[in-house]
């Protein structure tokens, strides 16, 4: 094989920027390694960086200026390594949180910042744990640092991260709520979570009454104010809103902020928190490494098992944006390579 191919966004827009393009497969540089893709998840970020609509637009963090190959994370086999790279061999299953370059069947990548993997475990449901599962874990764990018996209201249970809640939710011995479509109701019961559906109900006046001492944590995928606020209005003492949503627009960042440093400045004890991957990208990546051993290790076990909806061919990037957007996924969308299949 002297070519490999990957899905490239042409320019922002819909999926149809989608479009497969071939590339000449190289030997890896010095420090690089090349990745056989065996995996690559299709998340909420992708569907950002491939439209324009996030705030990051452009930027190094988000480096999705077209034309650029979208895709947050993927797991793979190590394929081929280049001189100077001592800490990974030929063979060796690995993760890579990409933020892009994912949707491609080999990835080039520095051999410096890959994530091990073990083989006992299926690719398609591990790649789930390189963002989706990973923010979950350290949202609950690192940020909020949840207690046995504590009540969560879960603000979009039902996708990737959201299911990812409910089962380690589940397993923290937390009492959950969460706000989902009714058709998506099932997933929330089967995790005992209690739903609640944002289009008939308003998640504030049922908790007020089903929780009149308040809850203890809101855990918030949206990154909209209203639902911040509300979300704060239901914290009893000690109470955290944790919101891990990529805000849109630079006037949610600031009002985002601008919540956060009052909030946690009053004295009853109440908190709102930010959470982001930023920290594994700008270098603080021990957390995260161990985080990861932690989650593979639950999935090695059968703690946790996740929900995916549906599994494509890696070059129907397109058609598994579309799904994502649909609004009919319970869960995760994962690309594969054809062995997988």
């Amino acid at each position: 094989m002297t070519t490999y191919r990957s899905v490239m966004a042409t320019r922002h827009g819909q999926a149809d920027v989608l479009q497969v393009v071939e590339n000449d497969l190289r030997p890896p540089e010095a420090g690089e390694v090349r990745i056989k893709v065996l995996a690559a998840s299709v998340s909420g970020p992708d569907v950002a960086h491939r439209t324009g609509d996030t705030l990051y637009t452009g930027t190094p963090m988000a480096k999705n200026k077209p034309p650029f190959v979208p895709g947050y994370s993927i797991i793979g086999d190590v394929d081929a390594v280049g001189t100077d790279v001592e800490n990974v061999a030929v063979g060796d299953r690995v993760g890579v949180l990409t933020i892009v370059g994912g949707y491609s069947e080999y990835l080039y990548w520095s051999s410096n910042w890959l994530i091990p993997v073990p083989e006992s475990v299926d690719p398609v449901d591990a790649v789930t744990l390189i963002l989706n599962y990973i923010v979950a874990y350290q949202a609950l764990h690192r940020t909020a640092k949840v207690k046995a018996g504590e009540i969560m209201l879960i603000v979009g249970a039902s996708g990737g991260i959201g299911t990812a809640l409910l089962q380690l939710g589940q397993l923290a011995d937390l009492k959950m709520y969460g706000l989902a479509s009714e058709r998506k109701h099932r997933v929330l019961c089967d995790y005992g979570a209690i739903p609640i559906d944002y289009h008939a109900q308003h998640f504030a006046e049922v908790l007020r009454q089903a929780e009149p001492d308040g809850i203890d944590i809101v855990m918030d995928g949206m990154s909209r104010m209203a639902i911040i606020r509300n979300g704060l209005s239901l914290l009893r003492h000690g109470g955290r809103v944790v919101s891990f949503g990529d805000p849109r627009h630079l006037l949610v960042l600031l009002q985002m902020l601008m919540t956060m440093v009052t909030v946690n400045l009053l004295p009853n004890n109440k908190s709102f928190k930010l959470y982001g991957t930023s920290r594994y990208v700008l270098g603080d990546k021990q957390p995260f490494l161990n985080d990861w051993t932690t989650l593979f290790g639950m999935l090695e076990s059968g703690k946790i098992k996740p929900v995916i909806t549906d599994v494509l061919p890696i070059l129907e990037a397109a058609e598994a944006n579309r799904l994502l957007e649909s609004g009919c996924v319970t869960g995760n969308v994962v690309l594969a390579a054809p062995e997988l299949l």
